[in-house]
C-alpha cells in the first residue's frame, strides 16, 4: 500500500491509475434503471425556476412527479441514453431533478464525492444487473500526516493521580454531593 505525506501535495494522476479518474457512473447508469425518480412538481420547467422539462414527467401525486419510465415495476428513467453496464449518459444533466442532482455518488473533477447511504444504494442498484460493486473499483490509500516539529508527542494512556483529587469522592474518583 503507498503511502502519502500530506506536506507536499500529490497530484491525482500520480497517485490514481487513469482507469479509476474516469467516472464510473457514465459506463453505469443502473441508478437510473433501478429506482423510482421523485420530486417536487414546482421542479417542471412549466413551473417558476422549474428546469425539468415537462414532456418527460409524469404525476404521481398532487405534490409529486416523476421522469417518466421510473414509476414501474421495472423502471428506466426516459433521460438515459445508452445501455446499463456500458456507455451511458443523461440527455437533460445540467437540467435533471433534485432527486438526481442530491444523490450521494458522484464525480467531479476527477474526485469522488461519496456519501456512504447512496453508496449503498448505488451498489444495490450495480448488483441488480450483475455489476460489481463500486468500493471494489476505487483503489484505498493510506494517508500519513506528517509529524510536526512543533507538536508535543501525546502518551495514549492516561494516569489519575487520586491525590490531587480534593473534597468526596467514590472508590471510582466520582465526586460525592
Amino acid at each position: 500500500m503507498r503511502i502519502f505525506a500530506l506536506s507536499a501535495r500529490p497530484n491525482l494522476s500520480d497517485i490514481i491509475p487513469a482507469m479509476f479518474r474516469k467516472n464510473p457512473c457514465e459506463s453505469c447508469g443502473a441508478c437510473c434503471a433501478y429506482f423510482r425518480v421523485s420530486f417536487y412538481w414546482g421542479e417542471s420547467d412549466g413551473e417558476k425556476n422549474g428546469t425539468v422539462p415537462a414532456e418527460l414527467i409524469e404525476d404521481v401525486s398532487p405534490f409529486l412527479q416523476a421522469m417518466k419510465g421510473t414509476n414501474q415495476q421495472h423502471p428506466h428513467c426516459i433521460a438515459l441514453e445508452g445501455e446499463v453496464g456500458h456507455l451511458v449518459r443523461c440527455k437533460i444533466y445540467e437540467y435533471r431533478p433534485s432527486t438526481c442532482q442530491d444523490f450521494g455518488v458522484h464525480w467531479q473533477d476527477g474526485v469522488a464525492h461519496i456519501d456512504h447511504e447512496d453508496l449503498v444504494r448505488c451498489n444495490q442498484a450495480r448488483a441488480d444487473f450483475g455489476l460489481p460493486e463500486l468500493t471494489n473499483l476505487v483503489p484505498r490509500f493510506q494517508i500519513k500526516r506528517p509529524d510536526l516539529k512543533h507538536e508535543k508527542k501525546w502518551h495514549s494512556s492516561i494516569h489519575l493521580n487520586r491525590k490531587s483529587l480534593k473534597g468526596n469522592h467514590s472508590a471510582s474518583g466520582n465526586r460525592i454531593y
